[in-house]
């Protein structure tokens, strides 16, 4: 706190030992100003357990403005418990939610609210004003099912939990509610911590982007052969890793172990090390689990260091997200490759293909360097040509922006 021209810690405290309880206290202060936690969302009900044989509650139930359903769970613990766990039993329960049915449901919630006589055709325009869409019905109506957790701390467990939830095409927030004392006030400091707000659009492109990949993966086994074009190279799986690792250090100039896991860690590998010390492997039976030929060892300034060659169909998905996270070009090579997206811009025509490759044609005129053509589109219809962590987007990445924005300004013709 700044006061008389010094910073002062103001003192922290707990929930419990201000006795402030969950439902009495803190649902009721957020139905009355969701937007601390939830911007555009608009209450339907609190407390709503309208389930056969359970007896479970959602806190509060509310909508979106593209009219998705949007459970909100809170406690007031340090650690927030189990509650993403119970958030996504009730997100299943909820998802066959009829709009007939919330039109019901808000009426019920208002009337005990205070607004006596608000009526179904009340709530209808109460929805139809709030949403965004041209209008609201059956098909468009709780389409997705977002949830927001509100604690007073998470735990790393189920901040481990969500991040990996997300990653599958689930979309859950945290929000933390910290309460701080001050003289006799309380107060409270609201702040979302997952997705971090100024990482989130990244983080919706990446999870995009991944999703993609394994639809791809989804169609070859544990066993398949395909190939990867990398500087100039087609590749299987196993070379693919080494020589992105060995480009990695050359470019970077990374001299030491610490720095190269900074940027590949050992986590990469899915369970098992990713990396070991030359000694340790070449007088074992590991030796042939390793790159550990003379040019294939990593000298480093604090000693050799070789590469796992124990890659395939499991465990190649995370280098290839993070190849993208870095910005280096990678392209899947597959028997049967079939456009999935198509935009044209001016004379350019502009072609995702189903392995994620990008091709451009000039008139008709399919062009061997697709890079610079894109970058220049993308400068010129606002397309940022980083990504949110510096590194230099790749011609994927790239060109999957800038198809989305081309597509995005269509709509908006």
């Amino acid at each position: 706190m700044f006061e008389n021209g010094q910073l002062n810690a103001i003192q922290g405290t707990t929930f419990i030992n201000e006795s402030i309880l969950e439902r009495q206290h803190l649902q009721h202060a957020l139905k009355q100003n969701i937007s601390v936690i939830a911007a555009d969302c608009l209450v339907l009900t609190e407390e709503y357990a309208e389930w056969d044989a359970s007896r479970k509650r959602i806190d509060l139930l509310a909508i979106d403005k593209q009219a998705n359903l949007v459970i909100i769970e809170l406690k007031r613990t340090d650690t927030g418990d189990h509650m993403e766990l119970q958030a996504l039993r009730y997100a299943s329960m909820i998802s066959t939610m009829t709009f007939e049915h919330a039109l019901d449901v808000l009426v019920e919630y208002r009337n005990k609210n205070g607004e006596e006589g608000f009526t179904r055709e009340n709530a209808r325009e109460a929805i139809e004003d709030f949403i965004e869409l041209e209008a609201i019905n059956e098909t468009n109506f709780g389409n997705d099912v977002r949830i927001i957790l509100v604690s007073a701390e998470f735990s790393k467990e189920l901040t481990t939990s969500v991040i990996w939830l997300n990653e599958r095409d689930l979309d859950i927030t945290c929000v933390r509610m910290k309460p701080y004392k001050y003289q006799d006030q309380i107060l409270i400091d609201i702040q979302q911590v997952l997705p971090l707000p100024e990482a989130k659009d990244y983080q919706i492109r990446a999870q995009k982007k991944a999703e993609e990949r394994r639809e791809i993966q989804k169609n070859l086994n544990n066993r398949d052969y395909s190939k990867y074009l990398f500087n100039g190279l087609e590749l299987n799986k196993r070379k693919l890793v080494l020589e992105l690792i060995k480009t990695h250090i050359k470019n970077n100039n990374i001299l030491s172990f610490e720095d190269l896991l900074f940027d590949f860690p050992q986590e990469l590998r899915k369970g098992r090390k990713m990396y070991k010390r030359y000694d340790e492997v070449i007088q074992t039976n590991d030796k042939n689990r390793y790159f550990s030929e003379v040019d294939e060892i990593l000298n480093l300034n604090d000693g050799k260091f070789v590469i796992s060659n124990q890659w395939g169909a499991g465990n190649i998905q995370a280098i290839l997200d993070r190849a993208d996270e870095l910005g280096y070009e990678i392209e899947i090579v597959t028997d049967n490759v079939s456009v999935i997206k198509e935009v044209v811009f001016g004379e350019y025509q502009i072609q995702q293909l189903s392995n994620l490759s990008i091709n451009i044609s000039k008139n008709q005129v399919l062009q061997s360097v697709v890079k610079p053509i894109l970058r220049e589109i993308a400068i010129r219809i606002n397309v940022d040509l980083n990504n949110l962590k510096g590194n230099e987007k790749n011609t994927r990445s790239l060109g999957s922006d800038v198809i989305q924005r081309i597509s995005q300004l269509e709509k908006e013709r």
